[in-house]
Protein backbone atom coordinates (compact mmCIF):
# COMPACT_ATOMS: atom_id res chain seq x y z
CA UNK A 1 0.00 0.00 0.00
CA UNK A 2 2.41 2.62 1.22
CA UNK A 3 6.11 2.70 0.37
CA UNK A 4 9.36 4.70 0.79
CA UNK A 5 12.84 4.49 -0.64
CA UNK A 6 16.33 3.76 0.57
CA UNK A 7 17.02 6.83 2.65
CA UNK A 8 15.79 4.74 5.61
CA UNK A 9 18.69 2.31 5.09
CA UNK A 10 20.48 3.95 7.99
CA UNK A 11 17.57 3.00 10.23
CA UNK A 12 17.80 -0.62 9.13
CA UNK A 13 21.56 -0.64 9.66
CA UNK A 14 21.07 0.79 13.13
CA UNK A 15 18.61 -1.96 13.99
CA UNK A 16 21.02 -4.52 12.53
CA UNK A 17 23.68 -3.50 15.05
CA UNK A 18 21.29 -4.52 17.78
CA UNK A 19 20.72 -8.10 16.62
CA UNK A 20 22.78 -9.51 19.49
CA UNK A 21 21.26 -7.21 22.09
CA UNK A 22 17.74 -8.41 22.67
CA UNK A 23 17.19 -6.38 25.80
CA UNK A 24 18.12 -3.16 24.01
CA UNK A 25 15.74 -3.99 21.17
CA UNK A 26 12.85 -4.64 23.49
CA UNK A 27 13.52 -1.37 25.34
CA UNK A 28 13.55 0.47 22.02
CA UNK A 29 10.29 -1.18 20.95
CA UNK A 30 8.66 -0.29 24.26
CA UNK A 31 9.80 3.33 23.95
CA UNK A 32 8.52 3.49 20.38
CA UNK A 33 5.15 2.11 21.45
CA UNK A 34 4.90 4.73 24.19
CA UNK A 35 5.62 7.55 21.71
CA UNK A 36 3.12 6.09 19.21
CA UNK A 37 0.38 5.88 21.85
CA UNK A 38 1.14 9.38 23.10
CA UNK A 39 0.96 10.67 19.52
CA UNK A 40 -2.35 8.96 18.81
CA UNK A 41 -3.86 10.26 22.04
CA UNK A 42 -2.51 13.80 21.71
CA UNK A 43 -4.61 16.76 20.51
CA UNK A 44 -5.36 16.83 16.78
CA UNK A 45 -2.12 17.06 14.79
CA UNK A 46 -2.10 19.94 12.33
CA UNK A 47 -0.26 17.71 9.84
CA UNK A 48 -3.01 15.06 9.76
CA UNK A 49 -4.39 14.10 6.38
CA UNK A 50 -8.10 14.45 5.72
CA UNK A 51 -8.76 10.77 5.02
CA UNK A 52 -12.18 9.20 4.60
CA UNK A 53 -12.20 5.72 6.19
CA UNK A 54 -15.87 4.99 5.48
CA UNK A 55 -18.60 4.84 2.89
CA UNK A 56 -21.03 7.77 2.85
CA UNK A 57 -23.97 5.40 2.38
CA UNK A 58 -22.59 2.82 4.81
CA UNK A 59 -22.51 0.25 1.99
CA UNK A 60 -19.06 -0.64 0.59
CA UNK A 61 -18.48 -0.50 -3.14
CA UNK A 62 -18.47 -3.74 -5.10
CA UNK A 63 -21.20 -5.56 -3.14
CA UNK A 64 -23.63 -7.98 -4.75
CA UNK A 65 -26.65 -5.96 -3.59
CA UNK A 66 -26.99 -2.88 -1.33
CA UNK A 67 -28.58 -4.50 1.72
CA UNK A 68 -29.38 -2.09 4.57
CA UNK A 69 -31.93 -3.55 6.99
CA UNK A 70 -33.67 -0.78 8.90
CA UNK A 71 -31.05 1.68 7.54
CA UNK A 72 -28.61 0.37 10.15
CA UNK A 73 -25.69 0.80 7.80
CA UNK A 74 -26.70 4.38 7.01
CA UNK A 75 -26.94 5.17 10.73
CA UNK A 76 -23.47 3.71 11.29
CA UNK A 77 -22.13 5.71 8.33
CA UNK A 78 -23.50 8.91 9.86
CA UNK A 79 -21.43 8.07 12.95
CA UNK A 80 -18.35 7.37 10.81
CA UNK A 81 -18.43 3.57 10.49
CA UNK A 82 -18.81 1.08 7.65
CA UNK A 83 -19.67 -2.61 8.06
CA UNK A 84 -18.97 -5.10 5.29
CA UNK A 85 -17.76 -8.57 4.53
CA UNK A 86 -17.87 -11.55 2.22
CA UNK A 87 -18.59 -15.25 2.13
CA UNK A 88 -16.07 -17.61 0.53
CA UNK A 89 -17.17 -21.13 -0.31
CA UNK A 90 -15.00 -23.67 -2.11
CA UNK A 91 -14.84 -27.37 -2.88
CA UNK A 92 -11.89 -29.49 -3.99
CA UNK A 93 -11.23 -33.06 -5.07
CA UNK A 94 -7.93 -34.79 -5.79
CA UNK A 95 -6.09 -37.78 -7.13
CA UNK A 96 -2.69 -38.75 -5.77
CA UNK A 97 -1.42 -37.37 -2.49
CA UNK A 98 -2.01 -39.20 0.79
CA UNK A 99 -5.65 -40.06 0.06
CA UNK A 100 -8.11 -39.48 -2.74
CA UNK A 101 -11.06 -37.46 -1.56
CA UNK A 102 -13.18 -34.35 -1.69
CA UNK A 103 -13.74 -31.48 0.72
CA UNK A 104 -15.74 -28.32 1.26
CA UNK A 105 -14.60 -25.35 3.31
CA UNK A 106 -15.94 -21.88 3.80
CA UNK A 107 -15.16 -18.59 5.50
CA UNK A 108 -17.52 -15.84 6.60
CA UNK A 109 -15.48 -12.64 6.89
CA UNK A 110 -16.81 -9.42 8.42
CA UNK A 111 -15.13 -6.10 9.12
CA UNK A 112 -15.76 -2.74 10.75
CA UNK A 113 -14.01 0.35 9.38
CA UNK A 114 -14.26 3.65 11.20
CA UNK A 115 -13.45 7.27 10.40
CA UNK A 116 -12.73 8.50 13.92
CA UNK A 117 -12.73 12.11 12.79
CA UNK A 118 -16.37 11.69 11.83
CA UNK A 119 -16.85 9.99 15.19
CA UNK A 120 -15.55 13.06 16.99
CA UNK A 121 -11.75 12.71 17.06
CA UNK A 122 -9.23 14.19 14.61
CA UNK A 123 -8.56 14.06 10.88
CA UNK A 124 -6.79 11.07 9.41
CA UNK A 125 -7.40 8.61 12.25
CA UNK A 126 -8.92 5.30 11.16
CA UNK A 127 -10.13 2.28 13.10
CA UNK A 128 -10.34 -1.26 11.72
CA UNK A 129 -11.40 -4.67 13.03
CA UNK A 130 -12.24 -7.90 11.25
CA UNK A 131 -13.17 -11.47 12.18
CA UNK A 132 -13.55 -14.89 10.54
CA UNK A 133 -15.93 -17.77 10.98
CA UNK A 134 -14.02 -20.70 9.44
CA UNK A 135 -15.67 -24.05 8.76
CA UNK A 136 -15.16 -27.18 6.70
CA UNK A 137 -12.25 -29.55 6.13
CA UNK A 138 -8.71 -29.00 4.83
CA UNK A 139 -7.91 -30.98 1.71
CA UNK A 140 -4.20 -30.20 2.12
CA UNK A 141 -3.84 -31.73 5.58
CA UNK A 142 -6.29 -34.60 5.08
CA UNK A 143 -5.66 -35.71 1.49
CA UNK A 144 -2.58 -34.06 -0.08
CA UNK A 145 0.20 -33.73 2.53
CA UNK A 146 1.96 -30.94 0.63
CA UNK A 147 3.93 -27.93 1.85
CA UNK A 148 1.79 -25.56 -0.23
CA UNK A 149 -1.76 -25.09 1.01
CA UNK A 150 -4.29 -25.70 -1.75
CA UNK A 151 -6.51 -22.82 -0.59
CA UNK A 152 -5.50 -19.52 0.95
CA UNK A 153 -8.57 -19.82 3.23
CA UNK A 154 -7.80 -23.26 4.69
CA UNK A 155 -7.53 -23.21 8.48
CA UNK A 156 -8.81 -25.10 11.51
CA UNK A 157 -12.55 -24.54 12.08
CA UNK A 158 -12.95 -21.61 14.46
CA UNK A 159 -14.53 -18.22 15.05
CA UNK A 160 -11.74 -15.73 15.60
CA UNK A 161 -10.76 -12.10 15.72
CA UNK A 162 -8.13 -11.20 13.15
CA UNK A 163 -6.89 -7.60 12.91
CA UNK A 164 -7.70 -4.77 15.33
CA UNK A 165 -5.86 -1.49 14.82
CA UNK A 166 -5.70 2.29 14.70
CA UNK A 167 -4.04 4.02 11.74
CA UNK A 168 -3.02 7.68 11.54
CA UNK A 169 -2.64 9.27 8.10
CA UNK A 170 -0.22 12.21 7.94
CA UNK A 171 1.20 14.69 5.42
CA UNK A 172 -1.53 14.13 2.80
CA UNK A 173 -1.17 10.35 3.07
CA UNK A 174 2.61 10.40 2.56
CA UNK A 175 3.00 8.82 6.02
CA UNK A 176 0.77 6.32 7.82
CA UNK A 177 1.30 4.76 11.24
CA UNK A 178 -0.64 1.61 12.15
CA UNK A 179 -0.65 0.17 15.70
CA UNK A 180 -2.60 -2.80 17.08
CA UNK A 181 -3.11 -6.46 16.24
CA UNK A 182 -1.83 -6.94 12.69
CA UNK A 183 -1.08 -9.48 9.98
CA UNK A 184 2.00 -9.05 7.81
CA UNK A 185 0.64 -11.06 4.87
CA UNK A 186 -1.93 -8.34 4.12
CA UNK A 187 0.83 -5.83 3.25
CA UNK A 188 4.23 -7.48 2.79
CA UNK A 189 5.51 -9.97 0.19
CA UNK A 190 2.62 -9.38 -2.21
CA UNK A 191 2.65 -9.65 -6.00
CA UNK A 192 -0.37 -8.33 -7.88
CA UNK A 193 -0.03 -11.22 -10.36
CA UNK A 194 -0.16 -13.75 -7.53
CA UNK A 195 -3.57 -12.47 -6.43
CA UNK A 196 -5.18 -14.36 -9.34
CA UNK A 197 -4.72 -17.81 -7.75
CA UNK A 198 -6.28 -19.88 -4.95
CA UNK A 199 -3.23 -21.59 -3.39
CA UNK A 200 -1.94 -19.80 -0.31
CA UNK A 201 1.70 -19.87 -1.46
CA UNK A 202 1.07 -17.00 -3.91
CA UNK A 203 0.52 -14.74 -0.89
CA UNK A 204 2.33 -15.82 2.28
CA UNK A 205 4.75 -18.26 0.63
CA UNK A 206 5.93 -21.63 1.96
CA UNK A 207 9.29 -20.15 3.02
CA UNK A 208 7.97 -17.81 5.75
CA UNK A 209 5.24 -20.31 6.62
CA UNK A 210 7.82 -22.97 7.53
CA UNK A 211 10.72 -20.76 8.65
CA UNK A 212 9.07 -18.22 10.97
CA UNK A 213 7.89 -19.15 14.49
CA UNK A 214 4.25 -20.17 14.45
CA UNK A 215 4.18 -19.62 10.68
CA UNK A 216 4.56 -15.85 11.12
CA UNK A 217 1.89 -13.12 11.46
CA UNK A 218 -0.35 -14.39 8.65
CA UNK A 219 -3.90 -15.70 8.18
CA UNK A 220 -5.51 -16.86 10.35
CA UNK A 221 -3.11 -15.66 13.09
CA UNK A 222 -2.69 -11.94 13.81
CA UNK A 223 -0.34 -10.57 16.46
CA UNK A 224 0.43 -7.22 18.16
CA UNK A 225 2.68 -4.94 16.16
CA UNK A 226 3.27 -1.58 14.53
CA UNK A 227 3.77 -0.60 10.89
CA UNK A 228 5.05 2.67 9.42
CA UNK A 229 4.54 3.34 5.71
CA UNK A 230 6.20 6.19 3.81
CA UNK A 231 5.09 7.29 0.34
CA UNK A 232 7.09 10.33 -0.77
CA UNK A 233 5.69 10.08 -4.32
CA UNK A 234 3.43 7.97 -6.48
CA UNK A 235 6.51 6.00 -7.60
CA UNK A 236 8.44 5.32 -4.40
CA UNK A 237 7.34 3.66 -1.19
CA UNK A 238 8.77 2.07 1.96
CA UNK A 239 7.22 0.02 4.78
CA UNK A 240 8.68 -1.01 8.12
CA UNK A 241 6.82 -3.37 10.44
CA UNK A 242 7.60 -4.77 13.90
CA UNK A 243 5.55 -7.70 15.20
CA UNK A 244 5.46 -10.01 18.19
CA UNK A 245 7.75 -12.77 16.91
CA UNK A 246 5.55 -15.81 17.57
CA UNK A 247 1.79 -15.21 17.09
CA UNK A 248 1.00 -18.46 18.93
CA UNK A 249 3.02 -17.49 22.01
CA UNK A 250 6.33 -18.47 23.54
CA UNK A 251 4.90 -21.54 25.30
CA UNK A 252 3.12 -23.08 22.31
CA UNK A 253 4.45 -26.56 21.48
CA UNK A 254 1.59 -27.73 19.25
CA UNK A 255 -0.48 -26.38 16.39
CA UNK A 256 -0.33 -22.54 16.56
CA UNK A 257 -4.01 -22.30 15.59
CA UNK A 258 -4.90 -24.43 18.62
CA UNK A 259 -2.70 -22.42 20.98
CA UNK A 260 -4.48 -19.23 19.88
CA UNK A 261 -7.92 -20.48 18.93
CA UNK A 262 -9.90 -17.23 19.04
CA UNK A 263 -7.53 -14.32 18.28
CA UNK A 264 -7.93 -12.69 21.69
CA UNK A 265 -4.57 -13.67 23.20
CA UNK A 266 -2.75 -10.41 22.23
CA UNK A 267 0.61 -11.99 23.06
CA UNK A 268 3.73 -9.89 23.70
CA UNK A 269 5.98 -12.64 25.06
CA UNK A 270 8.24 -13.33 22.04
CA UNK A 271 11.31 -11.59 20.55
CA UNK A 272 10.27 -9.25 17.72
CA UNK A 273 10.04 -9.88 13.99
CA UNK A 274 11.18 -6.93 11.87
CA UNK A 275 10.01 -6.63 8.24
CA UNK A 276 11.00 -4.01 5.67
CA UNK A 277 9.99 -3.51 2.05
CA UNK A 278 10.71 -0.86 -0.56
CA UNK A 279 8.87 -0.49 -3.85
CA UNK A 280 9.22 1.41 -7.10
CA UNK A 281 6.32 1.85 -9.53
CA UNK A 282 7.29 2.93 -13.02
CA UNK A 283 5.42 3.96 -16.15
CA UNK A 284 2.17 4.11 -14.18
CA UNK A 285 0.66 6.68 -16.51
CA UNK A 286 2.09 4.99 -19.57
CA UNK A 287 1.13 2.07 -21.76
CA UNK A 288 2.90 -0.76 -19.88
CA UNK A 289 3.20 -0.09 -16.11
CA UNK A 290 5.28 -2.19 -13.73
CA UNK A 291 6.33 -2.52 -10.09
CA UNK A 292 9.54 -3.67 -8.40
CA UNK A 293 9.71 -4.57 -4.70
CA UNK A 294 12.70 -5.50 -2.55
CA UNK A 295 12.32 -6.53 1.07
CA UNK A 296 13.29 -8.85 3.87
CA UNK A 297 12.90 -9.68 7.52
CA UNK A 298 14.88 -10.48 10.64
CA UNK A 299 13.60 -12.69 13.45
CA UNK A 300 15.35 -11.53 16.62
CA UNK A 301 16.06 -13.66 19.67
CA UNK A 302 16.32 -17.43 19.93
CA UNK A 303 13.70 -19.86 18.66
CA UNK A 304 13.75 -23.62 18.17
CA UNK A 305 13.69 -25.38 14.82
CA UNK A 306 11.70 -28.61 14.76
CA UNK A 307 12.64 -31.65 12.62
CA UNK A 308 10.98 -31.55 9.21
CA UNK A 309 7.44 -32.85 9.47
CA UNK A 310 7.03 -31.78 13.11
CA UNK A 311 5.57 -28.34 12.51
CA UNK A 312 6.78 -24.73 12.28
CA UNK A 313 9.53 -23.42 14.58
CA UNK A 314 8.59 -22.22 18.07
CA UNK A 315 10.00 -20.05 20.81
CA UNK A 316 9.42 -22.98 23.19
CA UNK A 317 12.10 -25.67 23.49
CA UNK A 318 11.09 -29.25 22.68
CA UNK A 319 12.91 -32.59 22.95
CA UNK A 320 14.28 -32.71 19.39
CA UNK A 321 14.43 -29.00 18.59
CA UNK A 322 17.54 -27.11 17.49
CA UNK A 323 18.08 -23.51 18.69
CA UNK A 324 18.38 -20.78 16.04
CA UNK A 325 19.33 -17.15 16.71
CA UNK A 326 18.49 -14.05 14.65
CA UNK A 327 17.20 -15.64 11.48
CA UNK A 328 16.61 -13.58 8.33
CA UNK A 329 15.46 -13.68 4.68
CA UNK A 330 15.42 -11.37 1.65
CA UNK A 331 13.11 -11.21 -1.35
CA UNK A 332 12.44 -9.48 -4.66
CA UNK A 333 9.22 -9.10 -6.67
CA UNK A 334 8.53 -7.86 -10.21
CA UNK A 335 5.11 -7.27 -11.79
CA UNK A 336 5.07 -6.15 -15.43
CA UNK A 337 2.32 -5.59 -17.98
CA UNK A 338 3.77 -6.70 -21.35
CA UNK A 339 0.75 -6.22 -23.62
CA UNK A 340 -2.24 -3.95 -23.13
CA UNK A 341 -5.73 -4.31 -24.54
CA UNK A 342 -6.07 -1.50 -27.13
CA UNK A 343 -7.94 1.54 -25.85
CA UNK A 344 -8.40 0.04 -22.35
CA UNK A 345 -8.61 2.59 -19.55
CA UNK A 346 -7.53 0.12 -16.86
CA UNK A 347 -4.33 -1.92 -17.18
CA UNK A 348 -5.96 -4.94 -18.85
CA UNK A 349 -3.88 -7.26 -20.99
CA UNK A 350 -1.06 -9.74 -20.51
CA UNK A 351 1.06 -9.47 -17.37
CA UNK A 352 4.11 -11.31 -16.09
CA UNK A 353 5.22 -11.65 -12.48
CA UNK A 354 8.12 -13.25 -10.61
CA UNK A 355 8.99 -13.50 -6.91
CA UNK A 356 12.17 -14.92 -5.33
CA UNK A 357 12.91 -15.45 -1.61
CA UNK A 358 16.14 -16.69 -0.01
CA UNK A 359 17.11 -17.60 3.57
CA UNK A 360 20.23 -19.15 5.23
CA UNK A 361 20.23 -22.89 4.64
CA UNK A 362 21.95 -23.73 7.91
CA UNK A 363 19.10 -22.36 10.01
CA UNK A 364 15.98 -22.85 7.87
CA UNK A 365 13.93 -25.79 6.64
CA UNK A 366 13.09 -23.95 3.40
CA UNK A 367 16.06 -21.98 2.11
CA UNK A 368 14.85 -21.00 -1.38
CA UNK A 369 11.50 -20.17 -2.90
CA UNK A 370 10.50 -18.86 -6.33
CA UNK A 371 7.21 -18.38 -8.15
CA UNK A 372 6.11 -16.67 -11.32
CA UNK A 373 3.53 -16.74 -14.02
CA UNK A 374 1.45 -15.06 -16.65
CA UNK A 375 -1.96 -13.41 -16.31
CA UNK A 376 -4.59 -12.45 -18.88
CA UNK A 377 -7.19 -9.86 -17.93
CA UNK A 378 -10.04 -8.17 -19.80
CA UNK A 379 -9.22 -9.87 -23.09
CA UNK A 380 -12.60 -11.44 -23.85
CA UNK A 381 -15.35 -9.36 -25.47
CA UNK A 382 -18.03 -8.39 -22.93
CA UNK A 383 -15.96 -10.02 -20.13
CA UNK A 384 -13.70 -7.10 -19.18
CA UNK A 385 -13.46 -8.17 -15.52
CA UNK A 386 -12.55 -11.83 -16.12
CA UNK A 387 -8.99 -13.05 -15.52
CA UNK A 388 -6.89 -16.13 -16.27
CA UNK A 389 -3.72 -16.96 -14.36
CA UNK A 390 -1.09 -19.65 -15.04
CA UNK A 391 1.67 -19.92 -12.44
CA UNK A 392 4.53 -22.12 -11.25
CA UNK A 393 5.93 -22.21 -7.68
CA UNK A 394 9.07 -23.96 -6.40
CA UNK A 395 9.92 -24.68 -2.76
CA UNK A 396 13.57 -25.64 -2.17
CA UNK A 397 14.34 -27.61 1.00
CA UNK A 398 17.65 -27.05 2.77
CA UNK A 399 20.14 -29.92 2.47
CA UNK A 400 20.91 -29.50 6.16
CA UNK A 401 17.30 -29.93 7.29
CA UNK A 402 15.68 -32.11 4.63
CA UNK A 403 15.10 -35.12 6.86
CA UNK A 404 11.87 -36.71 8.02
CA UNK A 405 11.03 -35.94 11.65
CA UNK A 406 8.93 -39.07 11.94
CA UNK A 407 11.06 -41.73 10.23
CA UNK A 408 14.52 -40.28 10.79
CA UNK A 409 15.41 -40.67 7.11
CA UNK A 410 18.22 -38.29 6.14
CA UNK A 411 18.61 -36.38 2.84
CA UNK A 412 15.08 -37.47 1.95
CA UNK A 413 13.44 -34.19 1.01
CA UNK A 414 14.65 -31.97 -1.81
CA UNK A 415 11.90 -29.79 -3.30
CA UNK A 416 8.23 -29.41 -3.99
CA UNK A 417 6.77 -27.82 -7.12
CA UNK A 418 3.34 -26.52 -8.04
CA UNK A 419 1.61 -25.46 -11.25
CA UNK A 420 -1.78 -23.76 -11.00
CA UNK A 421 -4.30 -22.62 -13.60
CA UNK A 422 -7.14 -20.43 -12.33
CA UNK A 423 -9.92 -18.58 -14.15
CA UNK A 424 -11.83 -15.80 -12.39
CA UNK A 425 -15.27 -15.06 -13.80
CA UNK A 426 -17.27 -12.12 -12.49
CA UNK A 427 -20.86 -13.31 -12.57
CA UNK A 428 -22.09 -9.90 -11.48
CA UNK A 429 -20.82 -7.05 -9.33
CA UNK A 430 -19.78 -8.51 -5.98
CA UNK A 431 -19.92 -12.17 -7.09
CA UNK A 432 -17.09 -14.19 -8.63
CA UNK A 433 -16.62 -17.84 -9.57
CA UNK A 434 -13.12 -19.37 -9.85
CA UNK A 435 -12.61 -22.83 -11.37
CA UNK A 436 -9.11 -24.02 -10.53
CA UNK A 437 -6.60 -26.78 -11.29
CA UNK A 438 -3.38 -27.51 -9.37
CA UNK A 439 -0.70 -30.15 -9.88
CA UNK A 440 1.82 -30.74 -7.08
CA UNK A 441 5.11 -32.56 -7.64
CA UNK A 442 6.76 -34.30 -4.69
CA UNK A 443 4.22 -33.30 -2.03
CA UNK A 444 6.03 -32.51 1.24
CA UNK A 445 9.37 -32.84 -0.55
CA UNK A 446 9.02 -36.59 -1.33
CA UNK A 447 8.83 -38.97 1.67
CA UNK A 448 5.54 -39.69 3.33
CA UNK A 449 5.63 -38.42 6.94
CA UNK A 450 5.10 -41.97 8.21
CA UNK A 451 8.20 -43.16 6.35
CA UNK A 452 6.31 -45.80 4.32
CA UNK A 453 7.47 -44.37 1.02
CA UNK A 454 6.87 -41.38 -1.21
CA UNK A 455 3.66 -39.38 -1.55
CA UNK A 456 2.37 -39.64 -5.14
CA UNK A 457 2.15 -36.44 -7.14
CA UNK A 458 -1.26 -34.86 -6.62
CA UNK A 459 -3.76 -33.37 -9.05
CA UNK A 460 -6.40 -31.09 -7.51
CA UNK A 461 -9.57 -29.74 -9.10
CA UNK A 462 -11.68 -27.16 -7.36
CA UNK A 463 -13.97 -24.16 -7.57
CA UNK A 464 -14.37 -21.13 -5.32
CA UNK A 465 -17.16 -18.60 -5.15
CA UNK A 466 -16.92 -15.25 -3.37
CA UNK A 467 -19.92 -13.06 -2.53
CA UNK A 468 -19.34 -9.55 -1.16
CA UNK A 469 -22.00 -7.91 0.95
Amino acid sequence: MHRHRRRDATLIEEIGRLTMKRAAILRALSLGAVFAIRFLLSPEPSIAADVDCRSDSGIPSGVITPIDVGQLRKSLADAGFTVGGSYVGETFTNTGGIHQGGTYDGVLWTYLLGDLHKAGLWNGLCFYADAYQIHGRSITADDIGSLVTVSSYEALPSTRLSELWLEQHLFSDHVTIRVGQLTADSEFLLSSGGSNFLDSTWGWATLPSFDLPGGGPAYPLATPGARVALKPSDKWGFMLGVYNGDPAGAQCKGNPQVCDDNGFDFRLDSPPLLMAEGSYKYNQGGHLPGTIKIGGWNQFGTFHREPFGSGSPTIARTLNSVPVENDWAIYGIVDQLVWRVPNSQSANGIGLFVRIIGAPRESNLVDFYADGGITFSGMMPYRADDKLGIGVAYTGISNEHGFDGGSGLSSARTFEALVEICYTAQLRTGWTLQPDFQYIWQPSGTPEPSGRGTIPNAAVWGVRTVINF
